[in-house]
């Protein structure tokens, strides 16, 4: 290949993930260096080629479903701002989904004839963007509902936030729990187990925080208007 001798070394990967056979081939080189004139390179092809590229692509997926939430959020509430903290429950999914596959890959539970499985794949990152869309209906309703008891005469914004959340709380998390435990009908699914715990994950930690960060949000951007 450009005039230099190659030798190709091809895997195939049963089990694991092509990321963690990548950093262990760059730890194996650098603990045994190459003689002078020998380098080594890894290409992308195959599985890690076809992983990269649907990651990307569900990448710029969830990028557009987040531009298209925002819009249709700011043509119903007719404000900039409102949809924005509506749309705060979106990351705080993170805050569930990351550590929640990094503490199952640490007991690395098997899931089906598979002993090692793989748990956040494409399937996870799909859950991921059917979260977004999911976890902001709480967000609207809460929302909604704190600024139907602000129209109430001689009702205080802080009134406003502690009645609201009391009287959503136990339907929020009803419908929090619904669609939790509609989930586990397919975590021993080895394909689709991903998307069962990004949805388990996910609404766990967006219905928990959502509670707490939202109308704080919210009370933040509307005091001046108490």
């Amino acid at each position: 290949k450009n005039l230099q001798r190659v030798n190709y070394v091809i895997g195939q990967m049963a089990g694991r993930s092509p990321v963690e056979a990548v950093f262990d081939l760059n730890d194996a080189m650098d603990q045994r260096p190459l003689p002078v004139g020998y380098r080594a390179e890894l290409a992308g092809e195959g599985e890690w080629k076809i992983t990269v590229d649907v990651f990307r692509d569900l990448g710029l997926a969830f990028a557009a479903a987040l531009v298209m939430i925002y819009v249709l959020l700011v043509g119903q509430t007719g404000s900039l701002s409102v949809p924005l903290v509506m749309m705060i429950a979106i990351p705080l999914t993170v805050i569930g989904i990351m550590p929640g596959f990094w503490l199952l890959n640490c007991f690395a539970a098997p899931i089906g004839d598979y002993p090692n499985p793989i748990y956040f794949t494409a399937t996870a990152m799909i859950g991921m963007i059917a979260l977004a869309g999911i976890v902001v209906r709480n967000s609207i309703i809460l929302i909604d509902f704190i600024e139907r008891i602000r129209c109430r005469p001689d009702t205080t914004l802080t009134e406003a936030l502690i009645e609201a959340g009391a009287i959503r709380l136990r339907p929020i998390f009803l419908t929090a729990g619904a669609a939790m435990f509609g989930a586990l009908v397919i975590i021993l699914d080895p394909i689709f187990s991903g998307l069962a715990w990004s949805f388990i994950f996910g609404i766990f930690a967006s219905t928990l925080f959502s509670l707490l960060v939202i109308p704080a949000v919210y009370f933040l951007i509307n005091r001046d208007n108490l």
